[in-house]
């Protein structure tokens, strides 16, 4: 599997860069009383409006306990629903839009007020951007990486939310979407990326690697080359917050894909700290 080129890295930085527009635009524009749904439309339409043709997954919108996934234990829990939005309540707001092909997947954690508990969480996670890179440029196996997020949560006193997605999985690939399926989507899933995610597991099943970052035997190799969609999630009590954003592995060394982005920015800033 080859190295991404520059030209391809710089199509996805500008369409996780939207998308992260996107997620902020919309928080900055919540108010009392909006429901998940109202949340996830007000996303679709804005994102639409500037050029997405395609998705990897529509909006999805978390307020409250649900933020921590809270007695969730069904896939279909995770769509958005009419729980509203109150004051001093966290929010996550998760969407993975694809503009001609490329394709990004992000996370934004926010409040509507003040709440410490969301707020020490978000000063947390930054200690996982650092840590997740160290071990893909260490070539730990990424089963190994998954064992010390888990070791850094229990450290700090949280609860492995992202345990409770599809596989457990802690990142998945994204790759570019070329294929001739129709632009549908099915429960909430688009077809097309839907498509390409069945090939990376087909590829990867030949060569040795798993196009999903779990906790399993089956994440028990060493980084494959490409872009993963990493989403650590922390949860304390009913309160969650996490961030998601493309990592790029090449053959030789991993780095982020954008070090302007809006969780990043809050810490460099000092606009979070731990209660």
């Amino acid at each position: 599997m080859s190295d991404v080129s520059d030209s391809d890295l710089g199509r996805f930085r500008t369409v996780q860069r939207l998308a992260y527009d996107c997620a902020e635009a919309i928080g900055a524009s919540l108010q009392p009383g909006i429901t998940e749904r109202d949340a996830t439309a007000a996303m679709r339409t804005w994102l639409v409006g500037r050029g997405v043709d395609d998705w990897l997954h529509r909006p999805f919108a978390w307020f409250g306990d649900r933020t921590a996934f809270k007695g969730f234990r069904f896939p279909h829990q995770f769509f958005p629903t009419d729980r509203k939005l109150e004051r001093g309540m966290p929010y996550i707001l998760d969407v993975a839009p694809v503009v001609d092909g490329y394709a990004a997947d992000i996370g934004y954690a926010g409040c509507l007020g003040e709440n410490a508990v969301h707020s020490r969480l978000l000063a947390d996670l930054e200690a996982y951007r650092s840590l997740i890179l160290q071990g893909v440029r260490a070539r730990k196996s990424l089963r190994a990486i998954y064992r010390d997020v888990d070791g850094l949560l229990a450290q700090q006193g949280h609860a492995n939310r992202h345990r409770r997605y599809p596989f457990g999985v802690l990142a998945h690939r994204v790759d570019v979407v070329r294929n001739t399926a129709p632009r549908w989507t099915v429960a909430g899933f688009g077809i097309r990326s839907l498509r390409t995610m069945v090939g990376d597991v087909m590829v990867g099943a030949r060569a040795g690697w798993s196009p999903f970052w779990g906790p399993s035997r089956f994440s028990d190799h060493a980084p494959a080359p490409g872009l993963w969609a990493v989403e650590p999630h922390l949860g304390h009590g009913g309160v969650g917050a996490k961030f998601e954003e493309l990592l790029v592995v090449t053959e030789g060394d991993a780095f982020w894909l954008d070090d302007d982005l809006p969780h990043v920015r809050r810490w460099r800033t000092g606009a979070v700290r731990a209660a």
